[in-house]
């Protein structure tokens, strides 16, 4: 039996999501959780071979939380399943350590297949979703700037983000400087729109 553990933050998703997995007669669901914050304690205590993770989750996101169960748990494996079907939210999560990348609407039988393959140490990646990322490229922001436009998505002046991050105001406005020319934006606004929408953040 492959033991799976669930943890999306929408009930209805999550709900159908187990419905689908035990009619497979080789699937056993272990776990469901609604929050990043319940997905560590669940896994500990029910042991499951692939924790299915949504990427934004309440807590804690999902690709946290891949980084935090590969390091606890080494043998479970993960398998993001999301809406969001953005090329540097696949870059990231396979960064931080998961074995695969599908998107919610995916076909079932496809679903099915990424869990198996996944189960046998092999990888799974949403075809479209990793040719859409090979064109893209990688996230063209530096740690730094990927931070400052975190930062920046919270609202605040740049006096608050630099306390926030431990930096001088001209620090922070040079990495804005150089974020907003990178996502080729007009307004740090613009750019934290761009970073989101292309999942580099």
């Amino acid at each position: 039996m492959i033991r799976v553990l669930l943890a999306d933050d929408q009930a209805l998703v999550r709900g159908a999501l187990a419905s689908l997995l035990r009619m497979e007669s080789d699937i056993e669901v272990v776990a469901e959780v609604g929050s990043g914050l319940e997905v560590l304690p669940a896994a500990q205590r029910t042991a499951p071979d692939i924790a299915l993770v949504d990427v934004q989750m309440p807590g804690r996101d999902g690709l946290a939380v891949t980084a935090e169960l590969r390091h606890a748990l080494p043998d479970c494996r993960v398998l993001i399943c999301t809406t969001f079907s953005r090329p540097g939210y696949l870059s990231r999560a396979m960064s931080a350590g998961a074995a695969g990348f599908v998107v919610k609407d995916s076909r079932p039988e496809q679903l099915i297949n990424a869990i198996r393959r996944v189960h046998a140490g092999l990888r799974f990646v949403d075809p479209a979703l990793a040719a859409e990322s090979l064109a893209s490229g990688a996230s063209p922001l530096t740690d730094r700037e990927a931070d400052v436009l975190r930062a920046a998505a919270e609202g605040g002046t740049v006096a608050d983000m630099a306390l926030a991050l431990g930096l001088s105001a001209g620090t922070v406005r040079n990495h804005l400087s150089s974020a907003i020319g990178k996502t080729q934006a007009r307004t740090r606004a613009e750019a934290v729109r761009v970073a989101e929408t292309s999942g580099w953040l």
